[in-house]
């Protein structure tokens, strides 16, 4: 075991104190002299008295850690503090009214099974609705599928062929003799892997636990299980939520595969951009639905924090983790997300909101704004996501400029890292953050161990300026607002308010390779947010584009 002493988050100095171990091994001693250089870590100067006089108490604290960590915690384990999205007299509607779906259209089964690989779920429904399809036929092309392409895109950990191919002929039975159970009912999907599922590895997508296996299905797979839906795999991650690089590879881009997906859904965006699922489940906690889902050129919903369970998922930031789908089009998403919402009585985070989606939706009735001065910055994507702003005054909408507070925001983001070091404590401690693929400044072994630096103080102090970010998010009078997906602090600031956003394709660039557009809504707002962005994809045609390799 090592760094078992010291390296304590809470308080910094015990770190850099010089720690003595006595020859009895029964006695802790730090040394006055090496607590000023402890305090220059974190900003402060102390005078020697009071250098000698809080000797014993970092020597009392030093000892509480030790005993702390005699304790095994789980990484399933939740702090006892519940961070809270909601301002002040906001008010959440709980009324429930019917999901309303586009109108099905007439389809007939192609000649060639695979053509199906790029429907939507929407379409694939009615076929396996009608019977003109069979979910074990659309099960077995997708595993096909992921055989033949899942190498080449090193997007896969585990196919779950034998629970997928016994969902598939469950569902046709059952369909077989009138029992519909909606539109994910036979539908081959795909997992992040940090979801858990009875029988069949958990790794994280990192070495030290490439051979974990945890004995439940999480709450995502159970509500997914319940509404007939078929896992098909377990999709890549970037090791421990970060990037696209796994223990066994760079999960690929599809439109060009000398390039990563980027991450942390790296799996999930991937597989789903390459025909390879119909859907696929990702997590975010700053930008890991967004961004793949951008590289990749998908549609990808982060739901509003306290939505959508967590129960059986790996733990990176309590206070910032959001589970949610990557699928083809807006509408998928409000599919997939009306069938994972909703309370497990076990995520003690989960909000009682109501979801009353329907897809026809009066833009004039509606307060759309966008960030003025993000958008008339100078980036990449200007072109693509000026014409974005122009289809949607095309359609009637009367788009407001508006502002984010404006805080620091970049200066607290040491609360993820803070919440991902506890969360992976143990794997510090023991040293077996070495077996990490990613061993650079910028990778998580690295920030794991500077976050031991990160006073509780400080910590505290960074969700106090949160609290106020929030209530003044309640002062952007408006239901939905666009941005640019990586502009300005939106992508950070309403990661860390817990707002939800719906990312889409709004063009290529000069590489061939997608752009996206962000649309934010308000707080538990999916149901007018997923509309307004579906009047703008129905207007165009990017997400109808597939990667040429793979068609």
């Amino acid at each position: 075991m090592r760094r078992c002493i010291g390296l304590s988050m809470v308080v910094a100095f015990v770190a850099m104190a010089g720690i003595v171990m006595a020859a009895g091994g029964d006695t802790l001693q730090i040394k006055t002299e090496n607590i000023a250089g402890a305090a220059k870590i974190i900003g402060l100067e102390f005078t020697q008295a009071e250098r000698d006089s809080m000797l014993q108490d970092l020597i009392d604290n030093l000892k509480s850690y030790l005993a702390l960590r005699a304790v095994e915690i789980p990484n399933s384990i939740p702090p006892a503090m519940e961070f809270n999205p909601i301002p002040v007299g906001f008010k959440i509607d709980k009324e429930a009214r019917r999901f309303v779906a586009s109108k099905a259209r007439k389809l007939e089964r192609p000649a060639n099974l695979e053509d199906l690989a790029f429907w939507p779920v929407r379409d694939l429904a009615e076929l396996i609705r009608t019977k003109k399809v069979s979910s074990t036929e659309l099960t077995r092309m997708y595993l096909e599928r992921l055989k033949k392409y899942g190498p080449r895109l090193e997007c896969v950990i585990t196919l779950t062929e034998e629970r997928a191919l016994a969902r598939a002929k469950q569902a046709d039975d059952e369909i077989s003799k009138g029992k519909y159970r909606g539109l994910l009912h036979g539908i081959p999907y795909g997992a992040k892997d940090l979801l858990a599922v009875k029988g069949y590895r958990t790794t994280w997508g990192a070495m030290p636990y490439k051979d974990q296996a945890i004995d439940e299905d999480a709450t995502v797979i159970r509500k997914l299980d319940a509404a007939g839906a078929v896992l098909v795999a377990k999709l890549t991650m970037g090791a421990l939520a970060w990037g696209d690089v796994w223990y066994g590879g760079t999960t690929r881009n599809p439109w060009n595969l000398e390039q990563g997906s980027s991450g942390s859904s790296a799996g999930s965006a991937s597989a789903t951009a390459a025909g390879l699922v119909a859907f696929a489940i990702g997590t975010e906690t700053w930008g890991s639905i967004v961004s793949p889902s951008t590289r990749c050129g998908d549609t990808g919903l982060r739901p509003t924090y306290g939505r959508v369970s967590r129960t059986g998922a790996m733990a990176l930031s309590w206070s910032m983790d959001k589970i949610g789908p990557i699928c083809r089009t807006v509408e998928d998403c409000a599919i997939v997300f009306d069938a994972i919402r909703g309370a497990d009585g076990i995520d003690q985070t989960l909000i009682d909101a109501s979801f009353n989606y329907n897809p026809k939706v009066d833009l004039k009735k509606l307060r759309i704004g966008y960030l003025k001065k993000l958008f008339d910055e100078d980036y990449d994507n200007k072109v693509n996501d000026a014409a974005t702003l122009a289809k949607l005054r095309e359609l009637d909408c009367e788009l407001v400029p508006v502002d984010l507070p404006d805080y620091p925001v970049d200066a607290i983001a040491f609360i993820l890292s803070a919440e991902a070091a506890a969360a992976f404590d143990e794997l510090t401690r023991s040293g077996r953050d070495d077996l990490m693929v990613r061993q650079t400044r910028d990778a998580w072994p690295n920030v794991f161990r500077a976050s031991r630096f990160i006073p509780a103080v400080e910590y505290i102090q960074a969700n106090r300026l949160r609290y106020l970010i929030i209530q003044d998010m309640r002062k952007l009078d408006v239901d939905v607002w666009l941005s640019p997906s990586f502009g300005g602090s939106n992508l950070l600031l309403t990661n860390l308010t817990g707002h939800p956003c719906v990312v889409l394709p709004n063009g290529f660039d000069e590489k061939g390779s997608p752009t996206s557009v962000t649309f934010m809504g308000r707080l538990f707002g999916e149901a007018e947010l997923l509309a307004v962005a579906k009047a703008y994809q129905d207007a165009t045609d990017f997400h109808l584009k597939h990667p040429p390799l793979f068609r």
